[in-house]
């Protein structure tokens, strides 16, 4: 549709996985409402889960998952090079998410007990960003639909979009959630980076830190608060190395 007589640009784009669930890119195709003027606003041209087209002329990337195999490295090598734009699709690209848990072990005996004589290659997980450069990250487990579509509305227009800095926590007062604390639950809202609309609260459990860690979080009175409410430092550990978004802190 043209503007003034002018052919607005469509993007090119392509979507790919790695080693993960793949709920992040279905987040492409969810949201019903918006779902053809989304996909009309671009041009996808490679996106496993929608089309068997397999182009390469792609301007942007959109990447779910971790690196966590040997033909991962070049696969992603080469999308970095095919890409003018790259972006870190979800917990597992941006951080390694839970497919990182498995770096504390030792793999080759965690292979042996998992797979007996027939092991399966696998290598320390690592993120997008551990492996080609990534010029945006969309934190979540899975993406916010409705912040994707903003942040290709900033790439394709340059519509202002900054990523939140505030803790979920702003968002569970905002939907009048009742402090899962309160309800005796670890919860990492208070140091996690807002922007998902609090969903897990909401639903009665205490946030996991998917996004990652909120700007200029307390660590110090969060671990305070946590202690006081009677979770050991091993249980605030353990929450915080779940998805990788706090690394160094936890």
């Amino acid at each position: 549709m043209k503007y003034l007589g002018i052919e607005p640009k469509r993007l090119r784009v392509g979507v790919f996985d790695f080693t993960s669930c793949e709920g992040c890119e279905l987040q492409f195709a969810n949201k019903e409402e918006t779902l053809l003027d989304f996909l009309g606003a671009i041009d996808i041209v490679n996106f496993r889960e929608i089309s068997s087209d397999q182009g390469k002329d792609y301007d942007i990337a959109f990447v779910e998952g971790s690196i966590t195999r040997s033909d991962e490295f070049a696969r992603i090598i080469e999308i970095r090079r095919q890409a003018k734009i790259l972006v870190a699709l979800g917990s597992c690209a941006c951080f390694g998410g839970v497919n990182a848990l498995k770096n504390a072990y030792n793999l080759t005996d965690a292979n042996r007990e998992v797979y007996g004589t027939a092991p399966r290659e696998t290598l320390p997980t690592r993120a997008i960003k551990e492996v080609v450069p990534v010029d945006m990250e969309i934190p979540g487990c899975p993406v916010n639909k409705d912040e994707v579509e903003r942040i290709v509305q900033h790439l394709i227009w340059s519509i202002p979009f900054n990523f939140p800095e505030h803790p979920v926590c702003l968002e569970c007062k905002q939907r009048f959630t009742t402090c899962v604390f309160e309800k005796g639950q670890l919860c990492l809202g208070p140091i996690t980076r807002g922007g998902c609309t609090a969903p897990c609260p909401a639903g009665g459990t205490g946030c996991w830190g998917c996004r990652g860690e909120a700007a200029e979080p307390n660590f110090k009175e969060f671990s305070k608060i946590a202690h006081e409410r009677g979770f050991s430092d091993l249980e605030i550990s353990e929450r915080m190395a779940f998805f990788g978004g706090f690394e160094g802190e936890k």
